[in-house]
């Protein structure tokens, strides 16, 4: 046998509810900062691209290149906490999130400002996978969908108070301190995980970093994203560059699973595919990704260039879908502890997710606020059933020692979904946008060129025709982009019918990796 399926033995004792509730208040603050990352910034990104003199092009990478190294380094993140002592993975990927932070409220250029972004990605993944590791480090399955609440509750504040805040703060202090305003939660996470988070102690063995393995995993990734993000945009679909970075994402991604299949200490298991819950899982993930990711990071600027909302505003219309998803999350994971069963739920939330993105494709520059609102929180419901239960339903088909691959893999294949979902409708909103633009100047007598990527407006300085043209324009386009989103949300409810349910055992360890005497009582 192997060192990875021997390091433990005997069952992990299991914490209290008052020892669970304070080592996960620095988890939660911990999530808290991760999402505050995105949202905080969403309602101010047409500000700062219009400073800093961006593209629509430029406003998509924003986005897309937090999203890129999140899932890029995710499975790294959650292979080495399978191999290292996860409280010092936490405060790394905290402090690697505040320099990034750092440099992005610096920022001069558009250029500058993306790379920060970058570097605030790599402390994201982190956060976002270690998160739900830890949390399967110290809770059984059967107890994990309650606190996953708690998690999808933080998940919820940091998505309300995110937009609201940054919303604020770009009218009154100006968008550079977006970026500043969770660093007070991320150093008050790091000393909260120092004094709370103690978790059980493993056996201590000798371990080899697959140095080869992730580095071909996130240049393979990188490219790909690379090649989906800037084409049609930078280069054509058919040309020379799309050769090049399609072919260097493939190979470096075959070389990867050779590496994969040959190492001790593989980065992805690749055996874990050969879970069917585990398979099916990461496609319904990817899905979401596209579905959460894709759709909603464009919601801010529709509220702002086709309904002429402030910041502010924007951000209050941000409460429907945050609290769909408070709901959900809270409900959902109260049911599955209180049942053991958990696929109800996912087909439940896959279903209502799928209506909610239908709904939305329906609005356009003249939809009433309310009723966007609304489809709004039908979607936050889904999302909510979803997201945190796809993960509870891996780790509960993995051996404890698998946790944090498996789950890393969950996370990786959502933010891929995202990451690919925002590239491809911020150029579709683009060439949407431009080719609205025109048509509609044509209408007022002004014949323009119908060339996508055009900058972000600044709806103040139009004339008044002009002005509807453009937020009719914002506006049309916008539900065009959710229309496109529906194939990818029918295609989570297929997913999650497929998976075979396993009721939620209630140890922390797999049954084999119990002593024989031990297994055979708890399963």
């Amino acid at each position: 046998m192997s060192d990875s399926t021997t390091q433990q033995t005997a069952p992990v004792a299991p914490m209290t509810h008052r020892e669970v509730l304070e080592a996960l208040s620095g988890l939660i603050l911990a999530m808290f900062v991760a999402m505050l990352a995105s949202t905080v910034v969403s309602n101010a990104l047409p500000v700062i691209v219009h400073d800093l003199k961006g593209t629509e092009s430029g406003y998509t990478w924003v986005m897309v290149s937090t999203l890129l190294a999140l899932t890029a380094t995710t499975p790294i993140w959650g292979k080495l906490a399978d191999l290292f002592d996860k409280k010092v993975l936490v405060q790394s990927a905290l402090v690697v999130y505040v320099a990034g932070s750092l440099l992005a409220a610096c920022a001069q250029s558009m250029e500058m400002l993306i790379g920060a972004r970058v570097i605030q990605g790599l402390g994201v993944g982190g956060l976002t996978a270690l998160v739900q590791i830890v949390i399967a480090s110290i809770v059984a399955p059967i107890d994990r969908g309650r606190y996953s609440g708690y998690i999808g509750a933080a998940f919820a504040v940091a998505t309300v108070s995110g937009p609201l805040i940054g919303g604020v703060v770009v009218d009154t202090l100006g968008w550079r301190w977006c970026f500043l305003v969770a660093l007070p939660f991320a150093v008050l996470a790091f000393v909260v995980l120092q004094r709370t988070l103690h978790l059980p102690d493993v056996v201590r063995r000798k371990v080899k970093i697959d140095y080869a393995g992730a580095t071909l995993i996130a240049g393979g990734l990188s490219l790909l994203l690379a090649w989906v993000s800037l084409a049609g945009s930078s280069f054509a679909w058919a040309s020379t560059q799309t050769a090049l970075l399609v072919t260097g994402g493939v190979l470096a991604l075959v070389l990867a699973v050779v590496v994969e299949s040959k190492v001790a200490e593989p980065m992805i298991p690749l055996h874990l595919f050969r879970n069917r819950t585990i398979t099916l899982a990461v496609i319904a993930s990817l899905a979401v990704g596209v579905a959460m990711f894709g759709s909603t990071v464009f919601l801010a600027q529709y509220f702002q260039l086709s309904h002429g909302l402030t910041p502010t505003e924007a951000g209050l219309m941000s409460l429907p879908l945050v609290l769909g998803l408070l709901v959900a999350s809270i409900a959902s994971g109260r049911r599955i502890s209180r049942t053991g069963l958990w696929k109800n739920v996912l087909v439940l939330g896959a279903s209502v997710m799928a209506l909610g993105v239908a709904l939305l494709s329906t609005i356009d520059g003249s939809t009433h606020l309310w009723v966007v609102g609304a489809w709004m929180a039908v979607m936050g419901l889904g999302i909510g059933a979803l997201q945190q239960n796809l993960v509870l339903a891996v780790q509960n088909s993995v051996r404890h020692s698998d946790v944090g691959a498996a789950s890393s893999l969950v996370a990786t294949f959502r933010t891929m979904g995202g990451a690919v979902g925002v590239a491809l409708l911020g150029t579709a909103l683009s060439h949407r946008v431009a080719d609205n633009v025109a048509a509609g100047m044509a209408r007022l007598g002004v014949h323009t060129s119908a060339k996508g990527h055009t900058e972000i407006p600044d709806l103040s300085t139009l004339p008044g025709p002009a002005r509807q043209v453009v937020m009719g324009a914002f506006g049309e386009a916008t539900g065009h982009l959710f229309l496109l989103v529906v194939p990818a949300a029918l295609l989570t409810v297929l997913v999650v019918a497929l998976v075979r349910e396993v009721r939620l055992r209630t140890t922390v360890q797999h049954a084999d990796e119990l002593a024989p005497d031990l297994a055979a009582v708890v399963e």
